[in-house]
């Protein structure tokens, strides 16, 4: 079965659709001059800076650095493969696509045989295992358990619950008759092997949670155990399609609503992620029973602007509470969290007060630095002086991480009240703080280490590189002159590698166009090369323009290359080797020379 689209029809498709009215259906776009700016759907903004360029087809987001055209864009906001991209957007520009007998689900050929085995084998699996759970006699006790701990018929289903039964080998045989490999099930997490070289099933008796990716495909469950036993939980382990670090539970399902709140809902477990959807709460999501990771949290980065946290309400949850707060606040996200009564988690407090009380838990989250101050009173006895002095401090190293003035006295007059002090002593000991930890640092050979700027301007051979690049997107003609004097000797590695597709881009008898050049360059290139062809620069470069930033690229190297003499003449010098010293001399001063004149 072919599952490539040739080059020449995915260019009519993106000659066929307006990348405007794409991106129309998700932000909401105005138009400012030449382009279109709207609110960037993959990070939160309260400015816009994400761009649209409906003459070059593509679109830029100045401010989290994505970019790409209408088949990237797709690709990044819906979560789904390019081939379910071309197949959405050749329906929008009319070009039929049923000749190429594509994968059902849209698949390209980036997976291994392996991996679609594997989801292919789960994505069964999860069908068997639901029509086990409600259409059989044997899957009766688990229907029962769970629609008396109140999820309904429809829930049920929605969240595609299932039951394995309580047989050796019931998903082994299924999967043998569907002709997969059962060594490749065992690496899939599906099955075990007994010492006697027998197949086995992993889950048994166990009410079965599909886990899937964040493009909707199955790759993994959870099974708890039916009834009274030990592990209550078996869990899929990694696998070459499920790495728990990588995903969020239902985030396939809850990334639409989360990107129109433009909030996400962060519990803990499944069960809390499901009560919460029956209740209304439609943008929840889990972490797969670890803490919070690095990747996780950038993807919620992404996608939302404020993230709810309601983990469980004993020491553990508000613990682990603080550690996922700390690290989507270090992202930038605005973080509430919302703490619930008698160590419960959501789905046993949706049980006990139902879903309308829970939704206003939520509503009612307290800011981040509530709930910090609130963590570090646990434990202390504020009667005590010391404590009550420890809880102050630590209370202040809080609020001084606010980057709002109004926030910092709101808490600080809290503070006061509280405790009876002088609001201006609180501000002076706040300011004290702040200084200490702004307080430039030793460097480690002895010298006073310079405070690093906000924001640095680049330097002149990285803007020649950029301006070039740019200009050769537009141009031929200059990308001509650009290989035949530059090549690939960019400095910036991402230079080169994008100079190399331009290069070739022409080399095929291409003219200029900036958005047929983007679909034809890596993903990780793509970002680049967008914000580069939106650069604000004249269509015309004149000679001696261009033979500037030409001289910037190529002088790059010597002037680290005169760096490096330096140090030579320096260490020279140390050793009293002065002879040495005024040779290095000389030739550095014929290499400023040489540098002066080129």
């Amino acid at each position: 079965m072919g599952h490539r689209i040739p080059e020449e029809t995915i260019e009519a498709i993106r000659r066929g659709v307006d990348i405007v009215d794409v991106i129309g259906e998700y932000v909401q776009l105005k138009r400012q001059g030449r382009n279109y700016f709207g609110l960037c759907p993959f990070h939160g903004e309260k400015t816009p800076s994400f761009s649209v360029s409906p003459e070059k087809q593509i679109f830029h987001c100045f401010g989290c650095g994505a970019g790409g055209n209408a088949f990237t864009f797709l690709m990044d906001i819906e979560g789904i493969p390019f081939v379910e991209a071309a197949k959405r957007l050749a329906a929008k520009a009319g070009v039929d696509l049923s000749v190429y007998e594509l994968d059902v689900r849209g698949r390209d050929d980036g997976q291994t045989d392996e991996a679609k085995a594997m989801t292919e084998a789960h994505a069964l699996l999860k069908r068997f295992y639901h029509h086990l759970l409600v259409h059989t006699k044997e899957g009766q006790a688990a229907l029962d358990y769970l629609q008396a701990r109140g999820w309904t018929k429809e829930t049920i289903d929605r969240f595609e619950i299932g039951y394995a039964p309580d047989a050796p080998d019931a998903a082994a045989k299924l999967l043998e008759s569907h002709s997969f490999s059962l060594p490749v099930m065992e690496k899939a997490g599906l099955l075990t092997k007994k010492e006697d070289g027998r197949y086995v099933d992993r889950f048994r008796n166990r009410i079965m949670f599909p886990i899937h990716d964040h493009r909707g495909e199955t790759v993994g469950f959870s099974g708890r155990l039916l009834g009274e036993g030990h592990p209550k939980y078996v869990n899929s382990p990694e696998t070459p399609v499920f790495r728990k670090g990588a995903i969020l539970y239902h985030f396939h399902a809850a990334r639409v609503p989360i990107r129109k709140r433009q909030e996400a809902l962060l519990v803990e477990g499944f069960a809390d992620v499901i009560s919460a959807a029956q209740a209304g709460i439609d943008y929840a999501i889990a972490t797969m029973g670890t803490s919070l990771t690095e990747e996780q949290a950038r993807i919620l980065r992404r996608h939302a602007d404020t993230i709810t946290i309601c983990y469980d309400g004993d020491s553990a949850g508000i613990e682990a509470a603080w550690r996922a707060a700390e690290q989507l606040s270090a992202l930038g996200c605005r973080v509430k969290v919302a703490s619930l009564p008698n160590g419960l988690d959501p789905d046993e407090y949706i049980r006990v007060y139902g879903g309308e009380r829970f939704a206003g838990e939520v509503a009612a989250a307290r800011p981040l630095v509530a709930f910090k101050m609130a963590y570090l009173r646990r434990g202390k006895n504020l009667q005590h002086e010391g404590e009550r002095l420890r809880y102050i401090d630590e209370a202040l190293r809080e609020i001084g991480k606010l980057s709002s003035p109004v926030e910092q006295d709101y808490y600080l007059r809290q503070l006061a009240e509280e405790f009876s002090l002088s609001l201006s002593a609180l501000h002076e000991q706040l300011s004290r703080s702040q200084r200490e930890r702004t307080k430039p640092r030793e460097a480690p050979d002895g010298e006073t280490a310079r405070p690093m700027l906000a924001k640095k301007l680049l330097p002149a051979f990285q803007n020649a590189e950029r301006l070039l690049l740019a200009h050769m997107m537009r141009s031929r003609d200059v990308a001509l002159v650009v290989q035949e004097r530059i090549g690939g000797r960019f400095n910036i590695e991402e230079h080169r590698a994008l100079a190399a597709y331009i290069y070739a881009f022409y080399e095929e008898g291409h003219e200029a166009d900036p958005g047929a050049l983007i679909s034809r360059i890596p993903g990780e290139l793509q970002p680049l090369a967008s914000e580069l062809s939106l650069l604000l620069i004249a269509d015309d470069v004149s000679e001696q323009e261009l033979e500037d930033y030409i001289r910037h690229v190529l002088n790059r190297p010597k002037w680290l290359m005169l760096k490096v003499k330096e140090q030579e003449k320096t260490e020279a010098e140390r050793r009293k080797d002065f002879l040495t010293a005024a040779r290095i001399a000389k030739e550095m001063i014929e290499m400023k020379k040489m540098l002066s004149s080129s």
